[in-house]
């Protein structure tokens, strides 16, 4: 009965109902970020008590080197007096928060910084005031990064472009269809696939994927809107630093998970409830920012990066005045953060800066271009 489904839930089945069959690409979209009942909007599920834990909730280390990378870049950007920090998707800002502490001993840096928030859910937005009121330089919020004011940028993104919508394609005999929700006659969700064929697909992909497709492979893709924004942004007195989990080869497969209480659901099941994510295809994301006159530096791992960083000293300056406890958490953090394998963080996760073209080198990269 409809009374057995959530407000989002109903929605959703009402657009399959009245327009047909619903992209994936769209129904993430309103999973995650529709305006009354998306998972971003009403949840603020992040940390050890939430759904999912991120760099920054492992180990303060991690937004502590982010805050040197960034006075790095500000220093090759020519150390413009005005700089507009941006964070794309805070979280509960803890990674801003150590960030900017390590930075404060840079006092060029944190006079000359004005924090930009892109940030869509009202709760976190509420979250971020109280728990930045004491990081002393002026805070703004906007609902996307086209609203932040022009001028010298530096851009950060952790886990961010995961949760961006991404649309799935499937092979078949006479070519590829988008993959789509659709109601069974027995009332569940289910994917299908669409009736008609993408036109041109083949042409949009990677020249070794045209040639082995088998029937069933799945290709997912995100629209290019992110990747020219932040390309277009950093082109002219920039930086930008994604990081995230992906890949660094295009391939076939599906990747779209749903994470709830630390773990992996359905993510047909109890839309909005669960955070949707989807790998990062990095090498798509830096040829588009590369079209729209960005430079590329990486990607590399998450561990090359942080270990290029430092985070192994600042690690054994963390354990000189720590109990014994203490030592084994920040061990444990160290590790985690590094870890490597397929599903260890350290190899998983990939950074790639996107930079103005005049800027020669970004801490972390030197020697590393896409």
């Amino acid at each position: 009965m409809a009374d057995d489904y959530s407000p989002l839930e109903s929605e959703i089945r009402r657009l399959i109902e009245v327009a047909g069959p619903l992209p994936v690409a769209e129904f993430m979209r309103l999973c995650l970020t529709h305006p009354q009942h998306g998972y971003y909007v009403t949840r603020g599920s992040i940390g050890a008590k939430g759904d999912f834990i991120t760099a920054p909730e492992i180990s303060q280390m991690f937004g502590e080197l982010i805050g040197l990378w960034m006075v790095g870049a500000w220093r090759q950007m020519g150390m413009p007096e005005n700089v507009r920090i941006v964070e794309l998707g805070p979280g509960r800002a803890t990674m801003m928060i150590d960030a900017l502490r390590a930075a404060k001993i840079v006092k060029d840096f944190h006079a000359a910084a004005v924090l930009h928030l892109v940030e869509i859910s009202p709760k976190l937005r509420v979250l971020q005031e109280l728990r930045l009121e004491g990081v002393g330089v002026p805070v703004h919020w906007h609902a996307t990064l086209t609203d932040v004011p022009e001028g010298p940028a530096i851009i950060v993104a952790n886990e961010f472009v995961d949760a961006l919508p991404v649309h799935q394609a499937v092979k078949q005999a006479d070519g590829w269809h988008e993959r789509v929700v659709v109601i069974k006659p027995d009332g569940r969700l289910a994917m299908s696939t669409a009736p008609d064929s993408l036109p041109h697909f083949d042409a949009t992909l990677p020249q070794e994927l045209r040639r082995h497709s088998p029937d069933g492979s799945i290709y997912e893709w995100r629209p290019d809107t992110i990747a020219f924004d932040i390309g277009k942004r950093v082109r002219s007195d920039g930086v930008a630093l994604i990081i995230d989990y992906g890949h660094i080869r295009q391939g076939l497969g599906e990747t779209l998970q749903a994470v709830s209480g630390h773990n992996f659901s359905d993510p047909l099941l109890a839309p909005g409830k669960s955070d949707l994510t989807a790998h990062v295809d990095f090498v798509a994301l830096a040829r588009n920012a590369e079209i729209m006159g960005g430079r590329t530096y990486g990607p590399i791992s998450q561990r090359d990066f942080l270990f290029r960083l430092g985070i192994d000293r600042r690690a054994t300056a963390l354990k000189e005045n720590a109990s014994p406890e203490q030592a084994l958490a920040i061990d444990s953090a160290l590790s985690r953060l590094t870890a490597t394998g397929p599903k260890g963080m350290g190899e998983l996760f990939k950074a790639l800066a996107i930079a103005d073209p005049k800027i020669q080198a970004l801490p972390g990269f030197e020697g590393v271009r896409s």
